[in-house]
């Protein structure tokens, strides 16, 4: 029996980048098609029905983290395997700007 842990997805940046384009196109799209249903109908309730259900399946499509966001994971170092590689250093450099006179 598979645990609910071991059914993670995660969205990566290029899935998060990808859920962000595929949100405005349908917003703008449900907007256009609200607006054309609106107008020929004569009825803002019908615009705003018809908008709201665009927003509505944008959000379905959108904000859970489907697999198909997760194409490109990242991988992380194990704990033990990050301990062997050495950390960067900070280098101070102690140049002064020189002033104008």
């Amino acid at each position: 029996m598979t645990s609910f842990r071991s059914l993670r997805f995660h969205m990566d940046w290029q899935g998060q980048k990808l859920a962000e384009q595929i949100m405005q196109m349908m917003l703008l799209v449900s907007a256009v098609i609200a607006f054309v249903a609106g107008y020929v109908l004569g009825s803002f309730q019908m615009m705003m029905i018809v908008y709201a259900g665009g927003v509505t399946l944008t959000a379905l499509i959108t904000v859970p983290n489907w697999p198909f966001f997760n194409h490109h994971p990242l991988n992380w170092l194990d704990p033990s395997e990050a301990e062997k590689h050495p950390k960067p250093q900070v280098t101070v450099s102690s140049k002064k700007k020189g002033t104008k006179k």
